[in-house]
């Protein structure tokens, strides 16, 4: 039986092939040789078996969203000393070829950042990625480095994200970034889940070396979202045992509530402690208070008119306007009042005795 294998490239970029030998299966970071674009390329594996099956499933380039597809490529062979040896000085030489890209970038006078360059094993490819604030005509630079490095050219356009999943660095926490390291899909983050979390709304303390929000914002709300659900809201009035009481914040990692009284002062409680208390007064918990209690229906019974009032037909209604008439006989009293018409202003002076305007003047008179 094969397995599928997932193998990762320089800068994150993984792929998913197959092996077909059951007697020596490949093992983690193992160097592979795979078929790539016209040709071979070099990566590592980074998955096995189960594992590499269900992220090929989950969505990647050769298996589609929720359906469990084999991968269309087979794993060539194991990388020899030899081979591993070159593609290390491939990755040495890369930061040489991207100085030269740079200069022909600054000879074109293009508007774009070059950001890496990666050759493929056997150097029949070399991709170029950069970023750039909107669209570059770059067919003139493709074909000066194709003359010059004597190979195929492909540049891609990439974003800020992706830029910081290439290069990595070390975050504000102290650690590689995750958008280099174990986060392999990058979701939209947006300002709102900053609020959700009670974060800083200072882009300088929320966003990363990218210079977007940070992505631990993303896969991090969820907790929030159903950790604060257990807590009172902040400015809820509560009847404790001490009167009434203002919820002023909460902890949800220590699981305590401050609150403040406008008698006795502030004081903090264990979220525990604050439920047994209302619970012995009779009081919801805390996190049904937050809850909208459901509107009762309204009756749709016509209430009836005291004695010796007018009929609905015949009285005016309350909006109506002073010395507006009441609706006809039959007519919705409910109904909005029908506008008036306005009538257009004749064009031309009137005769002094009134009556129509004369006809205008036929030609030749």
């Amino acid at each position: 039986m094969t397995a599928t294998v997932e193998v990762r490239f320089k800068g994150n970029r993984k792929d998913y092939f197959l092996w077909a030998d059951d007697t020596e299966p490949l093992r983690l970071s193992e160097p592979v040789i795979v078929p790539a674009d016209r040709g071979l390329d070099f990566g590592r594996v980074s998955a096995v078996g189960e594992t590499a099956t269900k992220k090929c499933a989950s969505g990647c380039s050769g298996c589609a969203v929720g359906e469990t597809k084999t991968p269309e490529f087979t794993v060539v062979r194991r990388a020899t000393q030899e081979e591993i040896r070159t593609a290390n000085d491939l990755r040495r030489s890369e930061e040489d070829t991207r100085r030269t890209v740079l200069e022909r970038v600054r000879a074109r006078q293009l508007d774009m950042k070059v950001s890496d360059a990666e050759w493929q094993f056997d150097k029949k490819k070399l991709t170029v990625y950069f970023t750039a604030e909107k669209r570059v005509d770059f067919r003139e630079l493709v074909r000066d480095l194709a003359s010059i490095l004597h190979t195929r050219i492909d540049l891609r356009q990439i974003g800020a994200r992706d830029e910081a999943a290439r290069l990595s660095g070390v975050g504000r926490c102290g650690k590689e970034y995750c958008c280099s390291t174990w986060l392999t899909s990058l979701s939209p983050v947006s300002l709102a889940l900053a609020k959700d979390q009670h974060l800083s709304l200072n882009p300088a303390q929320i966003s990363g070396g990218c210079g977007r929000l940070l992505c631990c914002l993303k896969y991090e709300h969820e907790f929030y979202v159903a950790a604060r659900k257990r807590f009172p809201k902040e400015g809820k009035a509560l009847r404790t045992s001490r009167g009434a009481e203002r919820v002023v914040a909460v902890d949800i990692f220590r699981e305590r509530v401050f609150l403040r009284s406008d008698e006795q002062g502030p004081r903090i409680i264990a979220l525990i402690d604050l439920k047994e208390e209302l619970e012995s007064l009779g009081e919801p918990p805390p996190e049904a208070r937050g809850q909208r209690p459901e509107a009762a229906p309204v009756s749709q019974a016509p209430r009836s008119a005291p004695p010796g009032a007018a009929p609905a037909a015949a009285r005016p209604r309350e909006d109506a306007p002073a010395g507006s008439a009441a609706p006809a006989d039959g007519a919705d009293p409910a109904a909005p009042p029908r506008k008036r018409r306005r009538r257009r202003k004749r064009k031309g002076p009137r005769p002094e005795g009134g009556g129509p305007p004369p006809p205008p003047p036929t030609p030749g008179s």
